[in-house]
């Protein structure tokens, strides 16, 4: 383990997050909001020193592999939760330091799950953190040190970063050199943001509502700005949001195919088309069962019901009704669409539908083997077959996957909650959606629960984030140990 060059790679990563909060600390001071100007500055000054330190270690072997490249990500996501809620603590916007990391770390990981029952009363210069948080953390913020900085880990160390750190079972580069395939993904990423921005300022929303929901929607994060989230924007912003969180949640190598005008390529995309297909369907399904609650009137259900499959699917968390009273197939449907989760490659959280059409396609081919034992069946996907190794890692997430959202429930299940309340909070944060049912529904909020059921959720946030891997790799002794 090259300790000292994880060491190295904390303190980048660190001096990235405090140069992130200097948007935040001058629109403190130009607002005159002079308590959080001096938290950012706090922050920003303890990062500083501690990034200092760590990138003086004198530094003989550079090399990086798979192993430290994963322990990187995971320590990296740590230490900028725990400075990011700095400013939330200092500036006493969140009192309880528990609740500042929760918040953070929802913003980071994109979940969208809050503490704050009235974030209209927070501070602008806190309320632009908060959203912009959503907005590092959906692409990853150790790819966004890939695209803009040169890389001193050896030529596999990039790759060792973007495996560990972007979502989904198989990572691969959309150009010869890796750096060059980070920054076509930022590039994509701001364009897209900026499109939504855009769009939104056209239909009249104020530049500052329009930014955060940008950030907010780019990385399918979901804090919003307003108490009732969504709701109280015209139809044409909520289309526009809904339209953008779906793009969002599209593999962003589809659009590199679509700059490369690789048409074929788009709609061979197994992946895309499944997904497409679910949008589509779980949409009209809910609208037809939810048109009595608008008065019969399709065309506004269709568009709730957009809102919420769009929201939820892709694991943004915005909400412009309170769909806890909706039907109960209705409800499932929504409760499905967080275990799904958006495409491989996005910006979304939840099990990805790459997994399970991988999954499904392996379990096809296994049964066919078992009807023609003599027969030769090997699962393809886009006209190619899988790796072995791609199945079997699939198999073994979700194996882990189902045993933590088991555990989490059973840890949460302590605080006498009721199931619901308990399932779905595990399953909001598991899979980086935000607002689940009951006690932690889009009405509520998750700062009602106790110290203990936040910090396993603030895990279950980093593990649904990181998909489990990296996390758990820091936690297993071997990790650390020299190698013989």
């Amino acid at each position: 383990m090259n300790v000292k060059m994880i060491g190295k790679y904390l303190g980048r990563i660190l001096t990235l997050n405090s140069l992130c909060m200097v948007p935040p600390l001058f629109i403190g001071l130009f607002l005159g909001e002079f308590e959080s100007f001096w938290s950012f500055l706090v922050a920003i000054g303890a990062q500083m020193l501690v990034a200092i330190l760590l990138m003086l270690v004198p530094i003989k072997d550079k090399t990086i592999y798979a192993k430290e490249g994963m322990v990187i990500v995971a320590l990296s996501w740590i230490f900028i939760s725990l400075f990011g809620a700095l400013p939330f603590y200092f500036s006493r916007s969140i009192p309880s330091f528990v609740d500042a990391l929760f918040e953070t770390v929802s913003g980071f990981t994109t979940t969208g799950a809050s503490v704050v029952a009235n974030v209209e009363i927070l501070p602008k210069s806190i309320l632009f953190w908060r959203s912009f948080t959503h907005w590092l953390g959906g692409m990853g913020v150790l790819v966004l040190i890939l695209a803009i900085a040169p890389s001193h880990g050896g030529s596999g160390m990039p790759l060792h970063i973007l495996r560990a750190e972007s979502p989904g079972p198989v990572v691969g580069k959309l150009a010869p050199k890796l750096s060059l395939t980070v920054r076509i993904l930022y590039t994509i990423y701001v364009v897209l943001t900026l499109m939504q921005l855009v769009f939104l300022l056209c239909g009249g929303m104020p530049f500052f509502d329009a930014l955060l929901t940008s950030f907010g929607t780019a990385g399918t994060g979901g804090f919003g700005i307003k108490n009732d989230s969504m709701a109280s924007y015209s139809p044409y912003i909520q289309t526009v949001t809904a339209s953008f969180m779906v793009l969002f949640a599209i593999n962003f190598s589809i659009y590199f195919l679509v700059l490369m005008k690789d048409w074929r390529g788009v709609l061979k995309n197994t992946e895309l088309r499944v997904f497409l297909f679910i949008v589509a369907a779980s949409t009209f399904g809910i609208a037809f069962m939810v048109q009595d609650d608008f008065g019969g009137q399709f065309p506004t259900a269709l568009r709730h019901a957009f809102f919420q499959v769009s929201s939820m699917i892709s694991s943004s968390g915005f909400a412009t009704v309170n769909y806890e009273f909706w039907p109960e197939l209705a409800k499932s449907i929504i409760v499905m669409l967080m275990f799904i989760g958006a495409c491989a490659g996005s910006t979304g959280g939840g099990f990805k539908v790459s997994r399970i059409v991988i999954l499904w396609k392996s379990i096809k081919a296994d049964i066919k083997k078992i009807l023609h034992p003599r027969s030769v069946t090997v699962p393809t996907m886009d006209g190619k077959a899988l790796e072995k190794t791609v199945v079997e890692r699939c198999f073994t997430f979700l194996f882990i996957y189902v045993a933590i959202f088991a555990v989490s429930v059973l840890l949460l299940s302590i605080e006498g909650l009721d199931f619901t309340s308990n399932f779905t909070a595990v399953s909001a944060c598991l899979n980086n959606i935000g607002p689940g049912f009951g006690e932690v529904g889009p009405a509520s909020n998750f700062g009602g629960l106790a110290v203990f059921s936040k910090v396993v959720l603030i895990f279950d946030m980093l593990l649904g984030r990181l998909e489990i891997f990296p996390l758990l790799l820091i936690l297993l002794p071997s990790t650390w140990r020299k190698a013989s």
